[in-house]
């Protein structure tokens, strides 16, 4: 009984120390056709002094959407991060130039694991981005 029961303890511990689902979800929305822009590649980084860290990379899914882009086996701990949207790929698999084939957004978090949402509405000469809920 104090086996399972220390058990318990021990994996209630370890969720309470990960990054909860959804701390970081981004959302590409393409102005031009209204629809959802699928299958772009955004990567995320860590400002450590001056360079970035690695942290992960993920492809938008058929809404235009990773719901989870940190690692939640980690905390998201504060600090400056970067989200790197990939869009020349995107307008190039859509047959479509674009002035920005790169579009990387800068942003500060201030509480460990703060959820947070980043939504880009594209076009090829142009795009907009803001805190989202």
């Amino acid at each position: 009984m104090k086996l399972i029961i220390a058990s318990v303890i021990s994996l209630l511990s370890f969720s309470a120390l990960a990054a909860p689902e959804g701390t970081l979800s981004v959302h590409i929305l393409n102005q031009q056709t209204g629809l959802p822009s699928t299958g772009v590649q955004i990567e995320l980084d860590k400002q450590q002094g001056e360079s970035w860290q690695h942290i992960a990379t993920g492809k938008t899914d058929a809404d235009g959407r990773i719901k989870s882009l940190y690692p939640q086996a980690e905390n998201m701990e504060p600090g400056v991060y970067k989200v790197t949207f990939k869009t020349g790929d995107y307008f190039k698999s859509q047959n479509m130039n674009t002035f920005f084939p790169v579009v990387p957004v800068i942003f500060n978090v201030t509480k460990q694991n703060q959820k947070l949402h980043i939504p880009l509405l594209l076009s090829q000469y142009g795009y907009s981005t803001y805190r989202g809920s």
